[in-house]
Formats: structure tokens, sequence, C-alpha cells
């Protein structure tokens, strides 16, 4: 199925079809302020290995992240972080990050790498956002790559439903997305260093 949602007005009646499917244990395609992305519930493990399949990737090897929808969201998934980490990350957020914290015993065991770690976004886009808020905790993401040698993300979502149909639930169709991916930030360290530049230019 696809599912036209305009990103300046969500419709919440859609919105709430695509929370009914995720506690359903569905897999959503949905936008981003970068790439487009493909989720589910964190706390689903048949959900969380069908995404792994579909990427080709064991669940213990995954490097996936979480879409949350404010700071209380993304407190409740780390353990606490110092103030200069908090200011960092106030003034990026919402917006095309992804920042690696020390995970807190909320996030379910299978995400855990060995350093304890969870990638976490607050994206810039409010169709996932109110998606997330709706639902009440954070979603597994995932960039929707491309085979194509040229465009490493599918960017079209009537090409990204046509590819996806038969694995996924709903491809929401929220515009063209970018095809470029966040910037990755560890914050684990003595200071933030950036693992991969990508649209986000870090306000320090």
């Amino acid at each position: 199925m696809i599912l036209k949602i305009h990103p300046a007005t969500p419709s919440p009646r859609a919105i709430q079809k695509v929370v009914d499917l995720l506690q359903d244990g569905g897999l959503v395609i949905y936008p981003t302020d970068t790439v487009y992305g493909l989720g589910c519930d964190i706390f689903n493990t048949k959900a969380v290995e069908k995404v792994a399949r579909i990427k080709g990737i064991r669940v213990k090897d995954a490097d996936f992240s979480f879409i949350c929808h404010d700071f209380s969201h993304l407190s409740d998934y780390t353990r606490p972080i110092g103030s200069s980490t908090f200011k960092l990350l106030s003034k990026n957020l919402p917006g095309p990050f992804t920042f690696i914290l020390p995970a807190s015993n909320k996030v379910p065991k299978l995400f855990k790498s060995k350093k304890k770690t969870v990638g976490i976004r607050i994206p810039g886009h409010p169709v996932i956002l109110e998606i997330v808020k709706n639902f009440g905790h954070p979603i597994l993401t995932t960039s929707i790559h491309d085979e194509d040698r040229v465009l490493e993300y599918t960017t079209d979502p009537e090409l990204i439903h046509e590819k996806f149909k038969s694995q996924v639930d709903v491809v929401i169709d929220g515009g063209y997305g970018n095809n470029v991916p966040s910037t990755v930030v560890d914050c684990t360290g003595d200071e933030p260093l950036i693992l991969r530049q990508g649209l986000g230019e870090l306000k320090l």
C-alpha cells in the first residue's frame, strides 16, 4: 500500500493508520529530512528481523538507529548525558543527524552493540515525528538504498513502493526524498566525533 501524507499538514487519520500498522508488527517506509527510511516497532523482534532480512544482514551486525519524537524520548533510551552533549544535541535537533549515545537499559538487547551504544535521530520532518509521537515510543530506522551506481539512495516514493511493496506494509509518499544521508556523530568520547559527514552541518 502507498499512502500519501502531506508534510505541511499531515492527516491525523493517515498518521493513525500507520501507527496501527506499527502496533501490529508492520514494516513502514517513510520520509525524513534526509533519505527515505524503513522502520518498525523496536520491541517487536519478528518485525526487526524482517527489516534485517530486507537489508541482507543479521540483527546483531546491523547499525540500526532509533527515531525519537523529542528529548524526553531520547532520554528514556540513553544513559544520562553531560551538559556539553545536551547543548550539542539541543543546537542540532530536530535535524539531519544521527547521534551515537550510551544506551540505557530500556534499549532492547538485540540492538546493543558490544559498546552498548545506540544511534538516535530526531528528524526535522513532521510526518515521521507525528507518527512516532502518536506511537508512543521510538521506531527502528534504516536508510532505503538504491542499486543505481550514481544515486546511492532512492528518492522517488513511487519507485520505492514498486520495489518494496511485497516486503513492507505501507510506503508513505511524502514527496521526493533527499539523496544525502544524515551526519553521524559519536558522542560517547570526550569530544564529539563525526563518523560520517552527511546533510547536517554540525553546530558546536
